[in-house]
């Protein structure tokens, strides 16, 4: 459906958005579209789902600002003309991206944006602009992004026999999944090992060994020492993706603090960006240490050189273990970043509920983000996916990140903007 098309449809359907009915929330709406997207099978990969969700929130951003000219651009310059529609380029840029993104979704993309367009209330020609610019900004975008190197074919990645060493783990026994990413051209920072971190624990410290212990026992499939919380929350964190656990979040505090739609699209777009960014970081770490997952260490404990790690051949962690090496922890890196950026917008001592598409009917109540980030590493080793160094080593990468994107990226531009 090209713009003209989408015109017609918008021009026929403003008669349905007559005075009385609310303005749709475009942002709000089309984030939601993305989310769907993003669980939608076949599943997108938790790791894989910030670079779409960066890309959507960029196009969004670029789009309006491109209109309300408040802040510097994402990529795609300022160049909307005068009197352009911000919803109506809102709606266009997350569409455009999404269906190219998603081509086999677009069937209820149209169903949304037939929704988004009968919403809009302004002029003929404000629409008509809005819809163009918005295309032109995503597709721009888009274009940009398709030269990132993550879509390079890299041999399947198996990781190594020795003792510490990533190898596939059961059940699937799949090889590494996307070592691309962790060559892949950040969106804020300089170089994906910017903030590498400095690599686990040597087997035969008294840090690993802790680090064992605790996973072996707390992480356990079974005969853990976990709470039923603590074990709720575990699967909880598992069960999503980072954008399907923050972006609502994001929109919340927005709304909360009745942001205008570009000041909601714009910290959007930094969440996104940190989330990517920090992935991108993640990934470079992982397969530089390609570091061996709990339920290959502990099987195999009496190989490590360390005589206190009492091996377990029949251990198995709560949770299915991830296809990508350990060190650092991905979510625990994605989550510094975003809380870094959310607690330097609002301030760490902020009250907030983090739900999921994934796990309906779950709340986790947080009243600051230190104590999410603190579930969210313990749920990694409850789990029994992960060792504690790895997530703390990465909530500091992704805190690294998070400052660094706030400090550099769509700063205000002289329009007074927050």
């Amino acid at each position: 459906m090209n713009c003209i098309l989408r015109l017609s449809a918008w021009a026929l359907l403003t008669g349905m958005a007559a005075s009385g009915i609310a303005a749709a929330d475009e942002i709000s709406d089309w984030n939601q579209m993305l989310l769907q997207a993003l669980l939608t099978s076949p599943v997108t990969p938790a790791p894989l789902t910030m670079r779409p969700a960066a890309i959507v929130q960029a196009s969004v951003f670029d789009a309006v600002n491109g209109i309300e000219r408040r802040y510097m651009p994402i990529y795609v310059p300022p160049a909307a003309p005068p009197g352009t529609s911000a919803r109506a380029a809102a709606v266009e840029a997350a569409y455009t991206a999404l269906v190219s993104l998603y081509p086999n979704q677009k069937a209820q993309f149209d169903q949304q944006l037939t929704a988004s367009l009968a919403a809009i209330t302004d002029t003929t020609d404000a629409v008509k602009q809005g819809l163009s610019w918005g295309q032109t900004v995503a597709q721009e975008i888009l274009a940009w992004r398709a030269q990132d190197g993550f879509s390079d074919t890299l041999p399947p990645y198996l990781g190594g026999m020795q003792p510490g060493q990533w190898r596939p783990t059961p059940p699937a026994m799949a090889p590494g999944l996307a070592p691309q990413l962790a060559n892949t051209t950040p969106w804020v920072i300089r170089s994906p090992s910017q903030f590498r971190t400095v690599g686990p624990p040597a087997m035969t410290s008294d840090q690993y060994l802790a680090d064992y212990n605790e996973t072996k026992s707390m992480g356990s499939a079974t005969n853990s020492g976990r709470t039923n919380d603590q074990t709720l929350f575990a699967n909880f964190w598992q069960a999503g993706n980072p954008p399907d656990y923050f972006n609502p979040v994001v929109l919340s505090l927005a709304a909360q603090h009745h942001y205008s739609m570009v000041q909601t699209a714009r910290l959007l777009a930094l969440v996104n960006l940190g989330m990517a960014d920090a992935i991108i970081g993640c990934w470079d770490a992982k397969y530089t240490y390609s570091s061996w997952r709990p339920i290959t260490a502990i099987q195999l404990g009496d190989t490590d050189g360390n005589d206190n790690t009492i091996a377990d051949p029949a251990w198995t962690p709560l949770i299915t273990t991830p296809a990508f090496p350990e060190y650092p922890s991905a979510h625990s890196c994605v989550s510094g970043a975003v809380t870094q950026i959310l607690s330097a917008t609002f301030g760490e001592e902020t009250y907030f509920n983090v739900q999921s598409n994934a796990m309906l009917g779950v709340t986790r109540t947080f009243t600051n983000f230190s104590a999410a980030l603190e579930e969210i590493k313990n749920a990694r080793v409850f789990g029994g996916i992960h060792f504690r160094t790895a997530c703390v080593d990465g909530t500091a990468l992704g805190i690294s990140v998070g400052d660094y994107v706030m400090a550099h990226a769509l700063l205000p531009d002289g329009g007074g903007g927050r």
